[in-house]
């Protein structure tokens, strides 16, 4: 679950920085890739979310 949350922080971090440099530059390019990011952390939180239950079970 670790990996999982570093694979998160690092997500984090890259949409941040395209969507700072979309809204302060207007790079569409980063925009482009935020957006990708976003559902990428989508994904990853839900993974999370089942492997956070299936731990608090144990």
């Amino acid at each position: 679950m670790k990996e999982l949350v570093d694979s998160i922080k690092a997500q984090m971090e890259a949409f941040v920085k395209d969507a700072d440099a979309q809204l302060l530059k207007g790079n569409k390019a980063a925009g482009t890739r935020a957006r990708k990011a976003a559902l990428q952390i989508s994904k990853m939180m839900k993974d999370f979310r089942k492997l956070s239950v299936e731990a608090s079970k144990k």
